[in-house]
């Protein structure tokens, strides 16, 4: 865990190396071909600022039309729960979620949205993308 100061108060934020990838599962998915597009929603989602400590809340979209596999769901909210005491910059939880679960099942496509609540009078909305060639 990294110590950051602000404001004279200390938080221990954990850093990457803390999300969790191992707990992600796959199952098998019998309709490759079918265009299926399947799509899974927290409102739970939640990392903290990596300099300040403070907590960011959001709502975490993932959409996808998979190929072999499907993500198993007990497995994803783990790995996102762990998410919880990582100091990441909300941008690049998208991308850290996108390419972790492209690895994982390499769909057909994907699309990653984070919507997190207003901090400081600003809202932040950060999405990424993947595509088969």
């Amino acid at each position: 865990m990294a110590e950051n100061k602000y404001d004279g108060k200390r938080f221990d934020i954990q850093d990457e190396a803390a999300i969790d990838i191992d707990i992600l599962e796959t199952i098998p998915f019998d309709h490759p071909d079918s265009g299926t597009e399947v799509v899974y929603e927290t409102e739970e989602f939640t990392c903290v600022c990596p300099w300040t400590g403070l907590p960011d809340f959001g709502t975490v979209t993932i959409n996808y039309v998979p190929d072999k596999s499907l993500i198993e769901l007990k497995s994803l909210k783990y790995y996102l729960t762990s998410f919880r005491n990582v100091g990441i910059i909300q941008e690049h939880v998208v991308n850290r979620i996108l390419n972790d679960l492209v690895k994982l099942v390499q769909p057909h496509s994907m699309l990653v949205e984070a919507e997190y609540r207003e901090r400081g009078g600003i809202t932040t909305n950060a999405s990424a993308m993947y595509e088969k060639d």
